[in-house]
This record gives C-alpha cells, sequence and structure tokens, in this order.
C-alpha cells in the first residue's frame, strides 16, 4: 500500500486554515495553487503550504488528517508553529 501526506494550507500567517490528506503532495498542492477544482481552499485563496507530514501508509495519513481536523485552532496553530514559525510557503520546498 502506498503512503500518504497531511497537510496544512493557508491564505496568510495566521488565516484561514485547511487540512488535507493526499498520496501526492507536490500535484495536490500544485491544483490547489491553480485553483482546478472549487470549493473550500479556492473559494478562500488558500495556496500557501505551511505545514506537512508524510507516512508509511496512505490509511495512517487519512487517520491522522481526521484527528488534526478536530482539534481547536489553537493546537493547529501550534502544529505549524513548531516547525515552520514564520508561516513561510513551503511548496518551493517539496518542488525541489
Amino acid at each position: 500500500m502506498r503512503g500518504g501526506w497531511v497537510y496544512i494550507l493557508t491564505n496568510r500567517p495566521n488565516g484561514t486554515l485547511y487540512v488535507g490528506v493526499t498520496n501526492d503532495l507536490v500535484r495536490r498542492v500544485w491544483e490547489h495553487r491553480q485553483g482546478s477544482a472549487d470549493g473550500f481552499t479556492k473559494r478562500y485563496g488558500l495556496t500557501k503550504l505551511v505545514y506537512f507530514e508524510d507516512h508509511t501508509e496512505i490509511a495512517l495519513a487519512i487517520q491522522r488528517e481526521k484527528a488534526i481536523k478536530h482539534w481547536s485552532r489553537a493546537w493547529k496553530a501550534r502544529l505549524i508553529l513548531d516547525t515552520n514559525p514564520q508561516w513561510r510557503d513551503l511548496y518551493e520546498d517539496i518542488i525541489t
């Protein structure tokens, strides 16, 4: 079984947050950036990748995504701040 990624997008530091899961992080973030699918991320302009983590199995990534989605906003922000205190867009880091 293939692995997966959990990721968080935002529109600006301390902005609206979106938690997602995918088996191809580069492709999925590129799709969000292009606005290729109507929905929450397109409506709010969520194009900045501020957090991601990889998992060996997609089922584990899905389980983690569901857990994070139920967290308070403060917990999600702390998760981002622990690894990305400047809320820097990490997309360039994953495509190189």
